[in-house]
């Protein structure tokens, strides 16, 4: 059935059993289909219900809905034409495992990180009202999201303003079963009537009259609010209508008739509403439902069993991260480890197995997990703030003015830095180095492997300022890069590999691809020295000082070549009177989008062999 599904237009006129049936297809290719290209299936098996409404309701690509972080588009790609290629999901060249608006009319915003699909869907209605037109604006925002606080922003000035918007509140950390029985349904279908919402509006009109409309009012409102209280969570309900925004919930997220008949109430709403849906991660699949944390983004991995297909050879970076930070705060009561709603991600769920109570997870909220790590600092404790690149991005102002204008001991470890993979363009770490490079009093430094990660991380206690530590999730150590008896030291290289003829000064984790250049360039007959730059800020100005300025020298990164590495040398050499870099070599002004980390490092003109043609073209020494 999934395969006659070339629109949206085509659910129109299924019965109830067949659109069961469709949504049980729909989970069999999402799973067939992350099980072997990896991807987020958690979080879109609970969907499945829910988007299938919203398309028989609304009327895609007129109508238009952003999704919060975007993660959970699967089956939204799937019924809006794209099933035959969903199997190149997260593929170089395939589609995106996030909206994309040259991918589909029906992706009508790109969304990678969370707490955006409020904000973005305001201002998608605003430009509905300003240009005369009718259609509705629909975000999904998952319930964590909803720690964020752009979310709250968002709806303040929805509610304030008036404008007609459906926001669907996609709750999945809690079990249905106590929301939906009898009468809980009950209410929902008694709230979304025409006659409720007549009387509502009746019984409002009489707050006008004085004494006796007035009793009548409050005596209905406060047994409104008491019922509300007694049978509806956390006072959502109130909450929301507080800030303006009519509430229609809690609704089963997997009962596609009541769905429905919400969905088209909202629609006729004149202002903000928000429909409160609670559904299940996982739903559908055993596995994902026992373990929704590990298959809410996971590798390939065994249908039967949930495994992985293939397990890294060593550790992650994050791993030994929080590893070696679980061995200082052994002796060193003073540390504490924060996630912004990454734990597992950035691995320091296996920190908080030995020290649980030394893990704040702040949800998602990079803003203010940057702040809070400067008021920890301030207070004495020795913060390590473990956060993706892509997500570092959102705490810009507060690593500024909280932490480095105070030069407090927080320590930012910037995982999945360079380019992200799979994910794709919301999810490279390619701009990180142009962030940190200029604030002053910032450490700024990129381990070559974990075993040195590990190295600077202990070597942080030492220290009494901001630093940075940018890394890749890749684990594998470089034996060249340890030789006996050498250890970290802040502001000093290591020349991996001697030459002749020019330096190749990699940062970080380029070293490997350096030696790769260092091997073709040999074939050339040109000897290249290959130098271990993994202290950014400080640079070695004193092996700086004596290149000659007849060495022609290359700096090389995987990050942007604007403000990166290679412009920070550029500057300093230039301030200090010392021979400038001969080119600066990293991803170039442009766009990446998804795919396998070779293939990627090809699109940026990072493989060995261009890099290599790059610099033969640049002494003269390229075929003509």
């Amino acid at each position: 059935m999934l395969e006659k599904i070339s629109s949206p237009a085509d659910l129109a006129h299924l019965s109830e059993n067949e659109i069961q049936d469709l949504a049980g297809e729909i989970r069999t290719e999402l799973i067939r289909t992350v099980s072997e290209n990896g991807g987020h299936l958690a979080s879109n098996l609970g969907v499945v219900e829910l988007t299938l409404a919203i398309h028989r309701v609304f009327h895609l690509p007129e109508d238009k809905i952003v999704f919060d972080v975007g993660h959970q588009s699967y089956v939204h790609k799937l019924i809006t034409g794209r099933y035959r290629q969903f199997r190149t999901l997260r593929e170089y060249g395939g589609i995106s495992g996030f909206p994309k608006r040259d991918e589909s009319e029906y992706d009508c915003f790109e969304t990678g990180h969370a707490s955006t699909s409020i904000s973005a869907a305001l201002g998608l209605a605003r430009a509905r009202d300003y240009r005369n037109e009718h259609h509705h604006v629909i975000a999904l925002v998952g319930d964590g999201a909803m720690t964020g606080g752009m979310c709250y922003e968002a709806l303040n000035d929805a509610g304030h303003s008036h404008t007609r918007l459906i926001v669907i509140l996609n709750d999945n950390e809690m079990s249905i079963a106590p929301n939906v029985g009898a009468l809980s349904s009950y209410l929902t279908d008694l709230r979304i009537s025409a006659g409720w919402q007549s009387a509502k509006q009746r019984v409002r009109r009489l707050n006008r009259f004085p004494v006796f409309g007035k009793l009548i009012y409050r005596t209905m409102h406060g047994t409104k609010k008491l019922l509300k209280s007694m049978l509806l969570r956390g006072g959502d309900l109130g909450f929301f209508e507080a800030l303006g925004f009519q509430y229609f919930g809690p609704i089963n997220g997997h009962d596609l008739a009541s769905l429905e008949k919400t969905l088209k109430k909202a629609g006729e709403c004149t202002g903000p509403c928000v429909i409160h849906v609670l559904t299940k991660k996982g739903y559908g699949y055993e596995q994902a439902e026992a373990r929704p944390e590990a298959f809410h983004g996971t590798p390939p991995f065994y249908i039967e069993s949930g495994n992985r297909i293939r397990k890294p050879d060593y550790p992650s970076s994050g791993h030994v991260m929080a590893d070696t930070l679980a061995g200082m705060r052994a002796s060193d009561d003073r540390i504490v480890a924060i996630t912004a709603a990454m734990k597992l991600g950035t691995g320091l769920d296996y920190f908080a197995e030995k020290y649980p109570e030394a893990v704040i997870d702040t949800g998602i909220t990079e803003e203010h997990a940057a702040t809070l790590a400067a008021g920890l600092a301030a207070g004495g404790m020795r913060p390590y703030y473990a956060v993706y690149s892509t997500f570092f991005q959102r705490c810009y102002d507060q690593m500024i003015h909280d932490v480095c204008m105070q030069n407090l001991p927080v320590v930012f470890l910037l995982d999945r830095s360079g380019l992200g993979g799979e994910d794709g363009r919301t999810h490279h770490g390619l701009f990180d180095l142009a962030e940190v490079l200029p604030v002053p009093g910032m450490t700024v430094l990129a381990p070559c492997d974990a075993l040195e990660l590990s190295e600077m991380i202990r070597w942080t206690l030492t220290q009494n300022g901001p630093c940075t530590i940018r890394y890749q999730k890749d684990g594998t150590p470089i034996p060249y890069c340890h030789p006996e008896g050498r250890h970290f030291m802040p502001g000093k290289w290591h020349t991996v590999f001697e030459g002749s003829d020019l330096m190749i000064l990699a940062a970080g984790n380029m070293i490997q691809q350096a030696v790769s250049v260092r091997s073709l360039l040999e074939k050339e007959g040109v000897s290249a020295s290959v130098v271990q730059c993994t202290s950014l800020k400080p640079a070695d100005e004193e092996f700086l000082s004596r290149i000659t300025p007849d060495t022609p020298y290359f700096t090389l990164e995987e990050h942007m070549e604007t403000g990166g590495f290679g412009s920070y040398i550029s500057g300093l050499c230039r301030k200090k009177g010392y021979p400038q870099p001969s080119d600066c070599i990293g991803v170039p002004d442009c766009r990446i989008d998804h795919g396998s980390h070779q293939l990627l490092m090809r699109d940026a003109g990072l493989s060995p062999d261009q890099i290599a043609g790059r610099i033969l073209h640049k002494i003269g020494r390229a075929e003509q």
